[in-house]
């Protein structure tokens, strides 16, 4: 998006129910070059391990500064998604939870 890898760090996990919401914190943009990046950051802001969880294609269905509706295509995640951020919380604070299919 954007020609950049966006990156939402998702602490419980990304919701595979409907009507199951969470937090989803924004984190820096990174080079599309990281796509395939595995392995261990050893110092600094992301020290720990980096590990490819799942893969695919996705679609955004429409983009707004504080919405995003897209569906994932993945491996393991497939399906409708939204992402809302907060309003009154930190601008990284972000509201992750799986919509409701089209028919």
């Amino acid at each position: 998006m954007d020609g950049v890898l966006k990156s939402w760090a998702v602490p419980k996990g990304v919701p595979t129910k409907e009507g199951v919401k969470h937090l989803a914190v924004q984190v820096e943009d990174h080079d599309l070059d990281y796509a395939d990046f595995e392995g261990e950051i050893k110092e600094g802001y992301g020290k720990g391990t980096v590990e490819i969880w799942d893969s695919g294609n996705y679609e955004i269905e429409s983009r707004k500064p504080e919405k995003i509706v897209f569906s994932l295509d993945g491996k393991k995640l497939k399906g409708r998604y939204t992402i809302i951020r907060f309003k009154k919380a930190g601008e990284k604070d972000w509201l992750l939870f799986k919509a409701k299919e089209r028919t």
